[in-house]
């Protein structure tokens, strides 16, 4: 892969960036409908081939804030097309690394040496590059390490690259300024956490020590003493990406071992610690000797607990059932909201309860077979439905509480992980709610 000399730095470059790619994409769907007209054929899948491709590599070569949106993008498999997917999930460890002589600069700016100086052993050139970082081989000591080093001026352009691409996410979700803005603090913020590399190996060894007890689950140790804000060391792992051991064939029992293992891991940190892994792409995984390892620990989120319960009920099938504790519930979330007319209320209370329906299902039976395709396909069918509602474009999508962003996106990214494996797991209820049983039908 061709190395990248610089990044497109101030915010004046980096948004001649973004217009120079909704230039190539506006030219790509002129000669689309030019092709159509003349020659009668579509060219459909050329078209956004093309476009995705285009958009990749602008984001790509920004690095930040624009790269980490296509990677979240890419998660969730219900959301994109096909093929945009598939050219954004290169962001999780394919994107274009940066030339040495930028990375030396990182070095000699954060540790006052060279890569060379500090280690045995440097690769000059990244084994992998992601979005907010690249990861170098180095050894010391006889020791096998891998290096994540930031990219130049990530942190600095995050503010500004956030407000670039604000009209871009405005046109995918179909939102209005005020909407968005509702829920970009919340991405801000994290992503914010996600350039403090010292808060990551804090919280990376934090959650280690907490799922120590896990069965099958392993995490790397990490080296403070070569670690700053924007250099982060710790033992190399060599191991299969979690999407390259989905993707191939392989034993049917190690699937559901280590699908158990990704659910049990989730299932433990949301319900148990309150504090969870928010970045569930599968290069953040990778398959060794029947073992699940956790890396990258960038992106955390902790749930709070009042917000974690008013959520999480419901799971709670009687909650379903009943039309007023139900609506008590979306009201409480506020995804229902006091100025709503009776006929949007209507059609929201719907909306919620069959997709409340199909996103629990794997909770309400003991075991889940996330091998049958009609589980993720009946999933995309149903996002597709309303997000192209014309009934539901009218009404304010600014609901719901700036929480549920990371704890959604976690889920989504966690089901299609699950379905990739093709996973037959068992699967139980939050023990909170077991307790709550006695509270909910009295109708709390």
């Amino acid at each position: 892969m061709k190395e990248q000399h610089s990044i497109p730095k101030g915010k004046l470059a980096r948004a001649f960036s973004l217009a120079g790619a909704g230039a190539r994409i506006g030219g790509n769907y002129l000669n689309y409908r030019m092709r159509r007209a003349l020659t009668g054929q579509d060219g459909r899948e050329t078209f956004h081939r093309r476009t995705a491709a285009d958009a990749y590599a602008t984001l790509s070569r920004m690095k930040g804030a624009p790269l980490k949106v296509a990677q979240m993008l890419s998660i969730d498999q219900t959301l994109l097309p096909d093929v945009y997917a598939k050219a954004f999930s290169q962001a999780h460890y394919s994107a274009p690394p940066l030339s040495y002589p930028l990375v030396v600069r990182t070095f000699e700016r954060e540790l006052g040496r060279r890569p060379d100086d500090v280690f045995d052993h440097f690769s000059r050139r990244a084994v992998c590059g992601a979005s907010i970082g690249q990861i170098h081989r180095a050894e010391k000591d006889g020791r096998t390490l891998a290096v994540k080093v930031q990219y130049p001026g990530v942190a600095e352009s995050l503010a500004s690259d956030l407000r670039l691409i604000r009209p871009v996410a405005m046109k995918l979700f179909d939102l209005t300024a005020a909407e968005l803005d509702y829920f970009l603090g919340e991405v801000r913020e994290r992503l914010l956490e996600e350039t403090d590399y010292c808060l990551e190996r804090e919280r990376a060894q934090g959650l280690a020590a907490a799922c120590k007890e896990l069965s099958n689950t392993r995490f790397p140790t990490f080296h403070p003493e070569w670690s700053t804000r924007r250099i982060l060391t710790m033992d190399w792992i060599d191991g299969e990406p979690l999407d390259r051991f989905a993707d191939r064939e392989t034993d049917a029992g190690l699937r559901d071992r280590i699908g158990q293992t990704l659910w049990d891991f989730y299932h433990f940190q949301v319900h148990g610690l309150r504090l969870f892994h928010a970045d569930p792409h599968p290069g953040n995984f990778l398959v060794r000797d029947g073992k699940l390892w956790v890396l990258d620990f960038g992106c955390v989120k902790a749930i709070p607990e009042d917000f974690y319960r008013r959520y999480f009920r419901l799971l709670d099938a009687r909650r379903l059932e009943d039309e007023d504790r139900f609506e008590h519930c979306l009201s409480d979330l506020a995804l229902l909201l006091p100025g709503d007319a009776a006929g949007d209320r209507e059609l929201l209370r719907r909306i919620y309860r069959e997709s409340i329906a199909i996103l629990s299902r794997p909770f309400r039976t003991g075991s889940f077979d996330f091998g049958d395709p009609g589980y993720l396909e009946e999933i995309r069918a149903f996002g597709e439905r309303t997000s192209t509602d014309p009934r539901l474009k009218r009404i304010s999508s600014a609901r719901g509480s700036p929480h549920s962003l990371y704890v959604n996106r976690a889920y989504f990214g966690l089901y299609s992980l699950m379905s990739r494996l093709r996973a037959r797991i068992r699967v139980q209820l939050p023990a909170y709610l077991h307790a709550e049983e006695e509270e909910a039908s009295v109708g709390g």
